[in-house]
């Protein structure tokens, strides 16, 4: 890496009297790409598409990286939202990053060619916030990898004040404690208001170094000084600690793990005054203030979602004790009917795409979900756009539903069932019926549909292997209810293992081993499933790995820059992971995979990121841990009486929802009796 490093002559200091502007590095990787896969992937150029202009030289310049393909980036609607907001706001700016594949990136590390950014092709030292978006924790090995590919030692304790601050956000970071001795801060929560915040202390770290820079005149490029001195470094130690004073942002610099005699975790406590004890999570009121986005890019390569996306709520209530993107998104806060159309024709209108998707983590819980559609599909018919709602909840899809959204056309449904049986069902908190799955295939069968996918678990907390035969049991009862409708219906089981998640009920809880895994995998596979009925399983030693660095704390970074340096990046594409390397890299670092895994949590001991929170009150947590041991459930607090999780309490927002009345549905809590057996 240190040839890398040396080879890399584009990694310029800093902020002096004259600021030279950034060059393109494009003549530089054009010559490249007519050698690797994919090369539209590194054009940029898309429709919609204005390269931000680099004339403010104190602008507070972020380059926002998703560490992954662009194909599987591109669509990320926060990438997005993000974007736009940034480079409407005076004295900001962003451009976008992407990982390159191998291909390129052994091109471009034998060339000395750092990171870019799509939009202009300039180096990442070009910027002052190196950004990253993390959905899911496998992509970390490709955080480190992009630091360092950018020119900059991938700790943070290594790199001087002429380096970007390295920030990270996303889902995956609600946990950060294996990233934080990589990253200067991290985002805890939703980024549209924060993200201004942090540009605005950027800003004014700039014009403190420009003060103290002027009586270097030599012309510079990028944040801090080349030579930096104690002023520098105050400075810089300065605008950390304003930024680890904003709601939501964690500066790991400034707390430290407290470990007993044993190695057990004892605590995470702050390491320096005037920080918080306990990160709160970052929550915006109402997600109608940002209609974003307004000028959707149009790639001019195939991606992942390639249609228009429209989020039409954030937050999830329905309390499934697995989820951890429903409880740490909490509350529900709807964008008003009349703006998602509007969205949705301007968006149609300076795109041409031919698909609308409907996002949430629950479309189909949407106040007035019918009304919406129908008048959606009224008009977007006659244009034949379709219209997807690719998170459905298989208790709110009725014939109603099912008929508008395939008025254009008709693609494969998919249901998370999650569990085979009602009982594991009402453990995991998943209220939904097997008379609500076998209604919702049928619904869905009657109205011409052919195709059903079912989303499936293993390794659930009370699982049997009754519960595991179930799954195949009930892919066979939606096949022949297929067969009423269809000679060859097609039904998929897609099987994954459970892993436990922070700030969830079942963050106690433990994860089964591989070898377990195969064997339910055998369980499913010895029920006689019909012809038309698939199973596929995800790799359980990949499940292993997000679990290890989903519930790891701080010496779990250890392992992630091992098995990084040993090359093990695109961890979360199966033909690049490695079981092995991670096994090894444990080994290396003194961490025992099973403590952190395969055992369950002490509810006594402490958490890794118990220092940080998301709303809900960690002893809420606990009793419906308890809870589902006997399960016992919850219904969905949009429809029944408050029941004290604490988000509302927290941070003053209730579910913000369009209609007082449920959508249809068995388990939307509307006062019905669930059935106990």
């Amino acid at each position: 890496m240190k040839e890398f490093h040396k080879a890399c002559d584009i990694r310029v200091a800093t902020a002096p009297a004259s600021i030279e502007p950034p060059v393109s590095l494009w003549e530089r990787l054009e010559p490249l790409l007519a050698h690797v896969e994919k090369p539209a992937r590194y054009i940029g150029s898309e429709i919609n598409l204005v390269p931000p202009r680099h004339d403010d030289p104190l602008a507070a310049k972020f380059l926002l990286i998703f560490p992954d393909t662009y194909e599987v980036g591109q669509p990320n609607l926060g990438l997005a939202i993000l974007y736009e907001i940034l480079n409407e706001t005076p004295g900001a700016l962003a451009e976008r990053a992407f990982a390159p594949w191998p291909d390129l990136e052994e091109a471009m590390r034998k060339r000395g060619l750092p990171l870019f950014s799509l939009d202009n092709h300039l180096p990442a030292s070009a910027f002052d916030v190196l950004a990253f978006t993390c959905p899911s924790e496998l992509v970390y090995t490709n955080v480190l990898n992009l630091i360092d590919l950018a020119g900059y030692s991938v700790r943070s304790s290594q790199r001087s004040p002429n380096d970007p601050l390295v920030i990270a956000g996303g889902h995956a970071v609600h946990n950060p404690e294996p990233l934080a001795e990589f990253c200067d801060a991290l985002v805890i929560g939703d980024g549209e208001e924060v993200i201004l915040e942090i540009a605005s202390v950027v800003r004014k770290l700039k014009a403190t170094l420009l003060e103290v820079a002027r009586s270097d005149s030599s012309p510079r490029r990028g944040m801090l000084l080349g030579n930096p001195g104690d002023e520098a470094l105050r400075a810089k130690r300065e605008a950390l600690l304003e930024l680890a004073r904003l709601e939501g942002v964690y500066v790991p610099a400034f707390y430290r793990p407290v470990y007993t005699s044993s190695g057990r975790l004892k605590k995470t406590e702050p390491a320096v005054q005037g920080v918080p004890e306990r990160v709160e999570r970052r929550t915006v009121v109402s997600i109608a203030d940002y209609p974003y986005p307004k000028n959707p890019l149009v790639p001019l390569t195939e991606v992942i979602h390639d249609r228009l996306n429209v989020e039409v709520f954030r937050g999830c209530t329905r309390g499934c004790r697995f989820c951890q993107a429903g409880m740490i998104t909490r509350p529900v806060r709807e964008r008003p009917r009349q703006q998602v159309e509007r969205m949705i024709k301007e968006g149609l209108a300076k795109t041409g795409y031919e698909d609308v998707s409907l996002l949430s983590l629950s479309s189909a819980d949407f106040s007035g979900i019918e009304n919406v559609t129908e008048s959606l599909m009224d008009e977007m018919e006659r244009s034949r756009v379709s219209l997807s709602l690719p998170s459905l909840r298989v208790d709110a899809f009725t014939v109603g539903l099912a008929s508008q959204v395939q008025r254009v056309k008709k693609t494969g449904l998919t249901f998370a069932p999650e569990a085979g049986t009602w009982r594991l069902r009402r453990v995991i908190n998943k209220l939904i019926t097997d008379e609500d799955l076998t209604g919702a295939v049928d619904s869905a069968f009657s109205q011409g549909w052919r195709r059903v996918k079912l989303y499936f678990m293993i390794g659930l907390p009370t699982e049997t292997d009754e519960d595991v035969a179930a799954i195949g049991h009930l892919g066979n009862r939606v096949y022949e209810i297929g067969r009423k409708y269809t000679k060859h219906p097609q039904v998929t089981l897609s099987v994954g293992v459970f892993v436990p998640k922070a700030h969830t009920p079942f963050q106690w809880a433990s994860q089964i081993d591989p070898e377990e895994a195969r064997r339910r995998i055998s369980v499913i596979k010895s029920v006689s499933l019909r012809s038309g009925v698939r199973l596929r399983w995800h790799d359980p030693e990949a499940s292993v790995i997000e679990a290890l660095l989903s519930r790891g704390d701080r010496r779990v970074g250890y392992v992630l820059e091992h098995v990084w340096r040993k090359g093990g990046v695109f961890q979360e594409w199966s033909e690049h992971f490695s079981f092995e390397r991670w096994l090894k890299a444990c080994e290396a670092s003194g961490i025992d995979l099973a403590q952190y895994c395969y055992r369950e949590f002490n509810p006594e001991e402490p958490l890794p990121w118990d220092h940080l929170s998301v709303g809900i009150y960690k002893e809420w947590l606990y009793e419906d841990w308890q809870s589902s041991l006997e399960a016992g459930y919850v219904e969905d607090c949009r429809w029944t009486p408050c029941y004290d999780c604490g988000v509302c309490m927290t941070y003053g927002v209730e579910n913000l929802v369009a209609s007082k009345t449920a959508p249809a549905g068995g388990s939307q809590g509307t006062g019905q009796t669930l059935p106990c057996v």
